[in-house]
């Protein structure tokens, strides 16, 4: 049996009608997090909804690159964005105001009416975007409506967390299948008796027993989920290269140094006049790119 405390991605899928399914559990990446930022209590719940939900996400839609979901809000939460690569490696943040203007165990308020975008970007830079609007602040239900109105797939979340793991559980009927509508509601009736206890401690196999220990159910190999951050010092520099020598000269005078901070890991690139000097140099001798 698995450990509950390493971070997987398992799927199953329900081999007598056609419904697939899918459980994670963050802990290691979901602290990761955590300790770039100093998070508020009251933003936590939201982002780790968010980070677990496009970690399922990643695993049930086909793309090469990466999967950026992301709620956006006039409210006290601002922006949730959770990302995940087909490596399954994740990074997720939040912005929000200092002082909230609703409870802070409020979830719907603190978030309030909100846009879901779901972008697919490849490493080409081709990208396909999805957008729903999002009512009273729900990151679960925001999915599943995702899905319904942009997929007509019908798709169903249930998640569990607190600061040392958040875990999911995520059901979809397959498209074009022939899945009467009572099998669907059966197996949704019984996920609907997880607590969210069992989500957090349970091992997978404990898990899908106790709640379809009746229906036939295919567990895969699990897939290894971790955080990491893809920001570097050569995608800053690329950067400002594409800015030009100019531009970037006029800053290094104004400011004396380029100092960009990213806002998932907090990682710091400083450039000063020497290594701008340097990055054009470079940039000049480096043969031409073949279209």
């Amino acid at each position: 049996m698995s450990s509950a405390s390493e971070d997987y991605l398992y799927r199953f899928l329900f081999e007598e009608f056609g419904v697939r399914g899918e459980f994670v559990r963050l802990d290691a990446s979901w602290k990761a997090v955590q300790e770039r930022h100093d998070y508020p209590g009251w933003v936590k719940p939201a982002l780790g909804q968010t980070l677990t939900a496009v970690t399922l996400l990643s695993g049930t839609i086909k793309f090469k690159g990466s999967l950026t979901l992301q709620l956006k809000s006039e409210s006290d939460i601002q922006s949730l964005i959770a990302q995940a690569t087909e490596q399954r490696t994740i990074r997720g943040m939040a912005q929000f105001v200092e002082t909230p203007q609703a409870n802070s165990d409020d979830m719907a308020g603190l978030l309030g009416d909100a846009r879901l975008i779901l972008t697919t970007e490849a490493p080409n830079g081709e990208r396909y975007q999805g957008i729903v609007a999002v009512e009273g602040g729900d990151v679960v239900k925001s999915v599943e409506q995702y899905f319904e109105q942009s997929e007509q797939l019908p798709t169903r979340l249930w998640m569990a967390g607190n600061d040392d793991a958040f875990a999911g559980l995520f059901l979809q009927r397959l498209p074009q299948s022939e899945i009467e509508g009572e099998d669907w509601s059966r197996v949704c009736v019984l996920a609907d008796t997880i607590k969210d206890q069992e989500l957090l401690t349970l091992d997978v196999e404990t898990l899908l027993h106790r709640l379809f220990h009746e229906e036939s159910v295919r567990l895969f190999d699990p897939e290894p989920v971790a955080f990491r951050c893809s920001c570097s010092r050569e995608r800053v520099a690329n950067t400002l290269v594409s800015l030009g020598e100019g531009e970037v000269t006029q800053i290094l005078e104004e400011l004396g140094s380029i100092s960009v901070d990213c806002e998932f890991c907090n990682a710091n690139y400083r450039f000063d006049a020497i290594d701008a000097a340097a990055l054009f140099k470079e940039a000049e001798s480096a043969p031409p790119q073949v279209q």
